[in-house]
C-alpha cells in the first residue's frame, strides 16, 4: 500500500489563502495592555482621589462644627460627653468630704468582721489532725488499699473502716473552712478598695481631668465661632470638592474600564484565532484522511477487480507442465508464442562447406545442468536427450525440489511419493484448474462486492466519527498536539499521521478480500 504524502504547510497555507481571499477582512490584532503601567497609573489616580476625599471629610467636619443645632454630628456628641463628664467630676468633688467619714466607718466594720472569722477558723483547724482536705483523701486511700488486699485481721479491718468513715466526715468539715476562707478574702478585698478611695492621688486626678475637659470645651466653642463666620465659604468649598471628587472618580473608573476592555479584546482575539486554527487544522486533517481513504479504496478495488485465482491458476499450470511435459499446457508453453516473429526468408546452406559450428544449446556441458529426476547416465548425448523437468522414471530415485513441494502445498495437493503417484497428482491439478477457471468470474465479482462493502463500512465509520466531533480519538492527545499557543509540534503531527495510517491498514487487513486457498 502506497503511503499518502502529507500536504506541506506552504501548500496548505497557499490553498487556504486562495480560498479565504474573497471573504477575508482586515483585522488588527489588539495589543494586550501592560499590567505594570496600568498599576502605576491606577495608584496615581487613586492617590489623587483619596486626597480629594480627605479634603471633603475636613470640610464636612467644619460645617458640622458651625452648625451646633445638629446633635448627631461628631462635634456635638463630643461636646455633650465632655459636659456630662465635667458635671460628674464636680458632684464627686462636692461629696468628697462627707464620703471620707463614711469610708472609714465601713473599713472598721469590715475589719472587725474579718477578725471574727479568722478566730473561728483558727479554732476549727486546731481540732483537726490534718492540715488540708488532700491529706485526708490520701489517708482514706491508703486505708482503703489495706482493706482491699484482704490481708488484715477482722478487728483491724473494722477499725480501718471506722477510721475511713470518720475521715470522710472530717473532709466535709474542710469544705466549711474553705467557704470561711473565701469570705475572709472577700472582706480583705473590700477593705483594700475602700482604702483606695481615701488616697489623695484620685482627688488630684479628678481635678486634672476637670481642667482638661474645660480646656477642650473652650477650644470647641472657639472653633465654632470661627467657622460660623466663614459658613458661606465652606459651602462653596464643599461644592467645588464634590465636583473634583467626581472628576477623579470618573478618571479611575475610565482607567479600569479601558484596561479590562483591552484585556477582554486581546483574550477574545486569541480565543477566536485559536478557534480558527483548530478549524483549519481539522479541515486539513479531514481532507488528508479523506484523500487517503479514497486512495486506499481505489487500491482495494483495483486488487479486488483483478481476476480471482490468478496465482493458483499459474501455479497449477506450471506444476502440470512439470509433471506432464506432454500435456497441452506444456506444449502451449514450449511452442512459439502468439506474437513470435516469423522468418522472412530462408538461407540455402547446401553450398556451404566446412565444419559446422555447434549451437550453445548443443553443448554437453549445458545438458548436465538440465533438471533430471535420476542420476546422469554415462552417454552424454543420451543423458542430455533424456533430461527433462519431469521426475525420473523406472528404478531411479524419485526426487522433488523444495520449490515444487511448496507449490503443491499452495494449491492444496499432496506431494507424490513415487512415480506412480504422478498421474493422480496431475489429475487433481487439472480438476482444480478447471474449477478455478470456471469459478473465476463469480469469485472476482464476490471480491469486488466484498471490497466495496468494506469500503462503505469504513466510510460510514469515518462519517460517524466526524459527526461526533471526535479528534485525536485513536490515541490520547498530548499537550503538544493541542496547538494551544501556536502551531502544533511537527514531530507530534507526523506521529499522529503515522498512527492514522497504521489504524487504516489494520482495519482493511481485518477484511479478507479473497480466499487464497480456493475451495
Amino acid at each position: 500500500m502506497a503511503d499518502l504524502a502529507t500536504p506541506s504547510a506552504a501548500k496548505m497555507s497557499t490553498i487556504d489563502a486562495k480560498a479565504d481571499a474573497p471573504a477575508k477582512t482586515q483585522v488588527t490584532k489588539p495589543e494586550r495592555p501592560d499590567e505594570e503601567t496600568y498599576k502605576k497609573e491606577l495608584a496615581k489616580a487613586e492617590k489623587e482621589l483619596s486626597a480629594v476625599q480627605e479634603k471633603q471629610k475636613a470640610n464636612k467636619a467644619k460645617l458640622e462644627l458651625a452648625q451646633p443645632k445638629n446633635q448627631d454630628s461628631p462635634t456635638a456628641k463630643r461636646r455633650a460627653e465632655l459636659i456630662e463628664e465635667r458635671n460628674k467630676i464636680r458632684t464627686t468633688q462636692q461629696s468628697g468630704k462627707s464620703g471620707r467619714t463614711q469610708i472609714m466607718d465601713r473599713v472598721k466594720r469590715l475589719d472587725e468582721q474579718m477578725k471574727t472569722l479568722q478566730a473561728e477558723q483558727k479554732t476549727a483547724r486546731s481540732r483537726m489532725p490534718f492540715r488540708s482536705a488532700d491529706e485526708v483523701t490520701q489517708q482514706v486511700e491508703r486505708l482503703q488499699k489495706q482493706v482491699d488486699t484482704g490481708m488484715m485481721k477482722l478487728v483491724d479491718e473494722k477499725k480501718a473502716l471506722a477510721e475511713i468513715t470518720s475521715l470522710n466526715k472530717q473532709k466535709k468539715s474542710f469544705g466549711t473552712l474553705d467557704e470561711s476562707q473565701k469570705k475572709i478574702d472577700n472582706i480583705k478585698a473590700q477593705i483594700a478598695e475602700e482604702k483606695k478611695k481615701l488616697d489623695d492621688p484620685e482627688s488630684k486626678a479628678l481635678s486634672d481631668r476637670y481642667t482638661e475637659i474645660s480646656s477642650e470645651l473652650d477650644k470647641i466653642k472657639a472653633e465654632q465661632d470661627e467657622v460660623y463666620k466663614n459658613l458661606n465659604g465652606l459651602r462653596d468649598e464643599r461644592t467645588k470638592l464634590h465636583e473634583e471628587q467626581q472628576t477623579k472618580y470618573a478618571a479611575v473608573k475610565e482607567l479600569k474600564d479601558k484596561y479590562y476592555a483591552a484585556r477582554r479584546a486581546a483574550a477574545e482575539y486569541e480565543k477566536e484565532a485559536y478557534r480558527i486554527r483548530k478549524e483549519k487544522q481539522k479541515a486539513e486533517n479531514d481532507a488528508y484522511h479523506a484523500g487517503k481513504r479514497r486512495q486506499v479504496a481505489q487500491q482495494k478495488l483495483e486488487e479486488a477487480s483483478a481476476p480471482a485465482y490468478q496465482d493458483e491458476i499459474l501455479t497449477a499450470q506450471g506444476l502440470i507442465r512439470y509433471f506432464d511435459p506432454s500435456s497441452a499446457e506444456a506444449k502451449a508453453a514450449n511452442g512459439p508464442g502468439k506474437f513470435a516473429a516469423q522468418a522472412s526468408r530462408t538461407v540455402d546452406s547446401s553450398a556451404i562447406k566446412g565444419t559446422a559450428l555447434k549451437k550453445k544449446t548443443d553443448d554437453d556441458d549445458d545438458n548436465y545442468f538440465v533438471g533430471g529426476g535420476g542420476k546422469k547416465k554415462k552417454g552424454g548425448k543420451k543423458g542430455g536427450a533424456a533430461a527433462s523437468p519431469a521426475p525420473s522414471s523406472g528404478g531411479d530415485k524419485f526426487n522433488l525440489s523444495i520449490g515444487v513441494i511448496e507449490e503443491l502445498g499452495k494449491v492444496g495437493v499432496d506431494t507424490p511419493m513415487n512415480q506412480g503417484d504422478v498421474p493422480n497428482v496431475v489429475e487433481q491439478l487439472k480438476q482444480k484448474l478447471a474449477h478455478w477457471k470456471s469459478d473465476q468470474d463469480k469469485k472476482t465479482k464476490e471480491n469486488i462486492a466484498k471490497a466495496q462493502k468494506e469500503i462503505d463500512r469504513l466510510e460510514a465509520e469515518a462519517a460517524a466519527e466526524g459527526q461526533s466531533g471526535a479528534t485525536d480519538a485513536g490515541n490520547k492527545p498530548a499537550a503538544k498536539n493541542q496547538a494551544v499557543n501556536g502551531q502544533a509540534d511537527a514531530g507530534a503531527q507526523l506521529a499522529q499521521e503515522k498512527d492514522g495510517a497504521a489504524d487504516a491498514a489494520y482495519e482493511l487487513k481485518k477484511a479478507s478480500i479473497e480466499d487464497t486457498n480456493g475451495s
